[in-house]
């Protein structure tokens, strides 16, 4: 009776109806159409004035107490430079850009450039943030619900960094998230071997823009933690040899294996295995790079009563280390909320399909190696971040070269918000989007079952 109930909330504003008669097991009669999407509708936060050589990356949203909802994206590609305003550093140009919006997403007002990109909103105290990188570490601050922002204040000198807008945890007064080191500046392949993610911690009272309000992890490398556990074995890991090339419109390449894109999760299941009672561990939820799929890359942070914070390998209750664990969407970037109500983990991630096709017979415009697809935006829901049960379909272009990826949520009431680095007809690849889009899971928590 609970899974009809379910089914039948899927269902329902759709437009779609359950087969069958009233007296009959609608799970037991074959469907015809595939699960509803829930939040497929769209509004456009950003378009590409050059969809063809400006492209639109990495968006983040977070909900003010007064409702207010603030996005962030950045913009890159070879036409950016021409665009007005477009600052130039020596390197390829950039821009981010900041919206807010009054009505729930229905509409929004562009609000600022910045000069960070993978950056994320934050709240803290009665401002609310902007923390991204340029090379270095930087943030910016809004007194007035993001109407106006301060320029960027440099947490780090010289550096280089790296993240996507992942999610951020608040507990006894403080606010945690991660951001990812580069720790070789002369790597030259695609750096995730050699990404530290370094767990950022602050009083959610201090000013957020200063150095000293922070404390910052040591720093564990993917290479430090294979040299640590060993190289992993048996689970096809990497999946493609290195260097790995197909001729199908270019070459589709296999980088070194590594982590990246980092959440931050902490168990307050008092039967889950990594519970900590005294609430000061926490779990590094990564995107896996292993050239398969639905694997995520594992790691624990633990606090000590300073403050200081020690990230390591987490351990098996048998004592052996684990570096992965099962994830839909895992081998993506992924967006992690718990939510205290349901008292559950719920998932934004990309669906793949087809991980096993060989690569010189995927479709003519599939981006990378079969496990990158990227069209197919979904979600799941678990108590412990392992146990992952699908909820429903969020956004599905329907098209290969038009990606729905990348995303980012959160809560508002009743409904889950998201937000999309999309494409459409005109996109390049599903990569190199052109839209930065707004969708909204009406009651999202009665998908539970």
């Amino acid at each position: 009776m609970r899974r009809r109930s379910f089914l039948h909330t899927i269902l329902a504003g759709t437009g779609l109806s359950m087969m069958g008669s009233a007296d009959s097991d609608p799970l037991d009669t074959p469907r015809t159409q595939p699960l509803p999407l829930l939040a497929n509708k769209a509004v456009v936060i950003y378009e590409s004035p050059d969809p063809t050589r400006v492209y639109a990356y990495s968006p983040g949203i977070a909900r003010l107490p007064s409702g207010r909802l603030v996005a962030t994206m950045d913009q890159g590609g070879p036409g950016l430079e021409e665009l007005p305003g477009i600052r130039m550093d020596g390197k390829k140009p950039w821009r981010g850009q900041i919206y807010t919006s009054d009505d729930r997403g229905r509409t929004w007002s562009h609000r600022s450039d910045m000069p960070l990109i993978h950056a994320r909103p934050v709240t803290a105290g009665k401002s609310v943030y902007v923390i991204g990188h340029r090379g270095d570490l930087g943030v910016m601050r809004s007194d007035d619900e993001g109407a106006t922002w301060s320029g960027p204040h440099w947490l780090t000198k010289k550096q280089s960094w790296h993240q996507a807008p992942c999610n951020v945890h608040y507990t006894r007064g403080r606010v945690y998230l991660v951001m990812e080191r580069k720790t070789d500046p002369e790597f030259k392949q695609w750096p995730v071997s050699v990404l530290a993610p370094v767990v950022l911690s602050a009083d959610v009272t201090a000013d957020l823009t200063q150095r000293i309000a922070w404390t910052f992890s040591n720093e564990l490398t993917f290479n430090q933690a294979v040299e640590q556990a060993g190289t992993p074995r048996l689970i096809g890991v990497p999946f493609f040899r290195y260097g790995f090339t197909a001729l199908l419109n270019g070459l589709r390449s296999m980088a070194p294996i590594g982590w990246l894109e980092t959440n931050i999760v902490q168990f307050t299941d008092p039967d889950h295995v990594w519970y900590d009672p005294n609430g000061r561990t926490f779990h590094l939820w990564m995107r896996a790079h292993t050239g398969s799929s639905n694997l995520a890359a594992i790691a624990k942070a633990v606090e000590a009563d300073d403050g200081n914070i020690t990230v390591s390998l987490e351990r098996a209750p048998s004592g052996e280390p684990m570096l992965y664990v099962p994830c839909p969407g895992g081998h993506m970037k992924f967006h992690i909320l718990y939510d205290e109500p349901t008292k559950l983990f719920w998932l934004l991630s990309s669906q793949s399909t087809d991980s096993m096709t060989r690569p010189d017979r995927l479709p003519e415009n599939r981006y990378s190696l079969p496990n990158n697809e990227r069209h197919r935006l979904v979600l799941h829901f678990s108590r412990n971040c392992v146990d992952w049960c699908f909820a429903c379909r969020v956004a599905d272009s329907g098209n290969p070269g038009q990606g729905r990826h990348y995303a980012s949520m959160t809560i508002d009431g009743d409904d889950l918000h998201v937000v999309s680095r999309s494409g459409d007809a005109r996109a390049v690849n599903a990569h190199d989007g052109n839209l930065i889009t707004f969708h909204t899971v009406r009651d999202f928590r009665r998908l539970v079952y």
